[in-house]
């Protein structure tokens, strides 16, 4: 245990020594400060610019920025279904894989455009070369700059004043690609080839096993993918077993580079929250909540993996921990690691079968996405998911001191409160109501492998991870029908969309507001009690919300397994 908790500790510690110097570059990237790449990538931004006919320099209101987004995605989802319907045709199919059935075109589709990356079908058996880097890997970052692009928008409307304009949807979509993305997609594509990952367009290779059979090995493009996979918290493996696999996954060392690369970007725009408003204590203040919620439940998994099942004949600590569906190179530890940070960057990147989790270990993976996205979160998407928070606690402090709530000087007044609170609830909804109609009709009830509350916890799970775009599974559910691929792909769409309008209606309102200096009734929001209060209203909004839901599923599951009951 000495071991697992010093690789916790090196995590940390790597993480907040690379996300510091990130933030502050990204914060100079946004604000159009000098970089030292500048010579490199402004000639690069300046031509796309001179071709799509763009003036980067115009300023937009937010409901211009949200129809630039709209319009801009919409249209990248067609292009993926496009691709995916025509890779018969199209280069790079060295298998001959066949075009993929529209429901779930359309189905990958909405999930790689909405940062989820949800899959219902394995990549080395459904998707060409040409599918996998054109339409997939291309939304990769498109995706992760989106959700990028709208966290910069919400910052300008606090750090602005008196003004009806949040920035430019295209320039903020250029930068976060050309600037952040692909550089250090590059850099991390180097390190993963370097340690054995395959890159490349060969056939797939037919090899004699040691029993006498013959085994097809899958080849490809995988490094490239692999990297902005991560760094963009997209989720979407080159191969089914994703990050389990040997050619996504060669090595301890790479498993820790994977999870670091989860989390960096969305730690380093928490930095560069505080860079851009001229506050940083505000940035380590919700960076602070964030990792106090991340490390209770990284705790809480680990706990319930090492003590494991009294089934399987564990009986604490001292026993085999529960293995089942882990990957043996990587052990509890790196297992446990990876899917805490996977469930809380809103990645869905998996080198464990969640489903083979103890019912209170899945319950944390499953929990951290019901609360939001919010526990670091997903690149952007962690950032303003939790600015949501942070609204309602101060608008909590508010009513309890009687003072009109404000954040950063600004007043928080009816109109943001009734968009976060939108924001808030619609993944919530989401979740709610498509679970329930699937556990009620028979097309939901026929992709289940498992009986009992385990069955619900799949169903349940699987909206939780659609509505959140997280994109991991508890894969003992057949989801790839008709049924399934229409209702994940519309959870999908209304949790990214429902969420990031309420967003932008809140940054440009913000920016219209003038800012109130501090008087002596002000809550000082960069202080710990502020810290405990933000991350107290999550876990309470959460558990309110979900913990009926929860109980049918792995509460009940977990107290039947202590009586030898499985389903």
């Amino acid at each position: 245990m000495i071991t697992d908790v010093l690789l916790f500790i090196v995590f940390f510690v790597l993480l907040l020594l690379m996300a510091w110097p990130l933030g502050k570059y990204m914060a100079k990237v946004y604000s159009g400060e000098r970089t030292m790449f500048d010579t490199i990538f402004l000639s690069l931004e300046k031509t796309l610019y001179r071709l799509a006919g763009i003036d980067a320099v115009r300023e937009m209101n937010w409901r211009q920025y949200a129809s630039g987004l709209f319009i801009f995605n919409l249209l990248g989802l067609a292009a993926v279904v496009a691709i995916q319907e025509l890779q018969t045709i199209l280069p790079w199919n060295p298998e001959g894989l066949a075009a993929v059935p529209f429901d779930l075109a359309f189905n990958t589709a909405a999930s790689f455009m909405t940062n989820t990356n949800w899959q219902a079908y394995s990549g080395e058996t459904t998707m060409s070369y040409f599918t996998q880097m054109a339409a997939l890997t291309v939304q990769n970052f498109l995706s992760a700059a989106t959700g990028m692009a709208v966290a910069v928008a919400l910052i300008r409307g606090l750090a602005r004043k008196t003004t009806k304009t949040i920035g430019n949807f295209w320039s903020d979509m250029v930068r976060s690609v050309i600037w952040i993305l692909l550089p250090l997609s590059i850099v991390v594509s180097i390190i993963f080839m370097q340690q054995g990952m395959i890159q490349n367009l060969s056939a797939y290779v037919a090899v004699d096993t040691l029993e006498g059979g013959q085994q097809t090995i899958a080849m490809g493009p995988v490094a490239s993918q692999e990297a902005i996979k991560l760094l963009g918290t997209n989720g979407g493996g080159f191969f089914n077993a994703n990050s389990a696999h040997p050619f996504e996954n060669p090595t301890p060392f790479t498993n820790l580079v994977q999870v670091l690369s989860i989390f960096l970007i969305p730690t380093g725009m928490v930095f560069m929250f505080g860079n851009m408003i001229k506050d940083r204590r505000q940035g380590y203040a919700i960076l602070a909540a964030m990792l106090l919620l991340f490390s209770v439940s990284l705790g809480g998994l680990y706990a319930s993996e090492i003590y494991g099942s009294p089934i399987a004949g564990h009986s604490g600590v001292s026993e085999p921990t529960n293995m089942e569906g882990k990957d043996m190179r990587f052990g509890i530890n790196g297992s446990a690691l990876f899917a805490a940070v996977t469930t809380a960057a809103s990645c869905g990147a998996v080198n464990t079968m969640h489903d083979s989790l103890t019912p209170l270990g899945g319950m944390v993976t499953m929990l951290q996405i019901m609360l939001g996205e919010v526990v670091i979160g997903g690149v952007g998407a962690g950032l303003y998911g939790m600015m949501m928070f942070v609204m309602l606690t101060v608008f909590i402090v508010g009513l309890m001191v009687g003072r009109t709530p404000e954040y950063l000087g600004k007043k928080i007044e009816a109109n943001e409160m009734k968009m976060a609170i939108i924001a808030i609830l619609i993944p919530a909804v989401t979740i709610l109501f498509g679970s329930a109609i699937s556990v009620m009709a028979d097309a939901g009830l026929a992709g289940l492998n498992n009986a009992g509350p385990h069955g619900f916890s799949e169903i349940l799970y699987a909206f939780t991870s659609a509505a959140g775009n997280n994109g991991s599974a508890f894969a003992g559910l057949s989801a790839n029908t008709v049924y399934y691929n229409l209702m994940i792909a519309a959870a999908m769409l209304i949790g990214r969309f429902g969420v990031i309008i309420p967003v932008l209606a809140i940054a440009g309102s913000l920016a219209e507001k003038r800012v109130s200096p501090p008087g002596p009734g002000t809550f000082p929001t960069a202080g710990s009690l502020f810290v405990l209060l933000l991350a107290g209203i999550v876990i309470m909004v959460g558990a309110l919300t979900f913990l009926p839901a929860l109980s049918l599923g792995p509460i009940i599951e977990h107290l039947l397994m202590l009586q030898g009951v499985t389903f």
